[in-house]
């Protein structure tokens, strides 16, 4: 069976986070972060990073006033995370990402220069590098509206369990996620995607 294993969608060689989940499928790495997280904050150069406990924080990144962090979690050089806003359960954001006012971010990886406007939650998901969400977009990971909890992808026209109640998008890199779209619990989307405004995109 062909899986959509994480590298066919995000090329990021040079950071550590990569080499760690290229060869997962994506809702593998959410379902272990934690642990990946844990492992890779061992690692850190402590003269770069502010380390707290489960999380550091890089020392060139910016955390606006009243933004809530509950690790584990690594943020990245030259990040900002905005007033506002909510990062746990799990966080790396790597160079270059911004997270607007009031988003919230939930057992996450964002590779680099990721723009993640206002008003957003993406949720136990994988993005890629370059990639754009425009404010009010959600990634959705749970299927409150069904009696079978387990997420399913579809990938090249086959129907794949994942064994997870939770697991939103893998979202490829230098994709564009429009104003208030939706991402329904199982999305792939492939490189260099675009999802229009307001558009509701459940591939099940």
């Amino acid at each position: 069976m062909n899986l959509p294993y994480i590298k066919e969608y995000i090329n990021s060689s040079t950071l550590p986070i990569y080499s760690v989940i290229e060869g997962m499928l994506p809702w593998e790495a959410t379902a272990s972060l934690d642990s990946i997280i844990q492992n890779l904050l061992n690692k850190i150069d402590d003269s770069q990073f502010k380390i707290n406990d489960n999380q550091a924080i890089h020392n060139t990144a910016t955390i606006e006033y009243n933004a809530q962090l509950k690790g584990p979690m690594i943020i990245g050089a030259n990040c900002f995370v905005a007033n506002g806003c909510l990062l746990r359960n799990g966080i790396i954001l790597n160079e270059n990402c911004s997270v607007g006012h009031c988003s919230e971010v939930k057992t996450s990886i964002l590779f680099s220069n990721c723009r993640i406007a206002h008003f957003n939650f993406v949720g136990d998901s994988i993005v890629g590098n370059d990639v754009n969400i425009e404010s009010g977009a959600v990634l959705a990971n749970y299927r409150d509206e069904l009696d079978d909890k387990e997420i399913y992808v579809t990938y090249k026209n086959q129907k794949i369990a994942t064994n997870v109640q939770k697991f939103g998008a893998i979202v490829g890199d230098q994709s564009k996620i429009g104003a208030n779209a939706v991402l329904a619990p199982g999305t792939i989307l492939d490189k260099n995607s675009i999802v229009k405004r307001g558009e509701s995109l459940d591939q099940i």
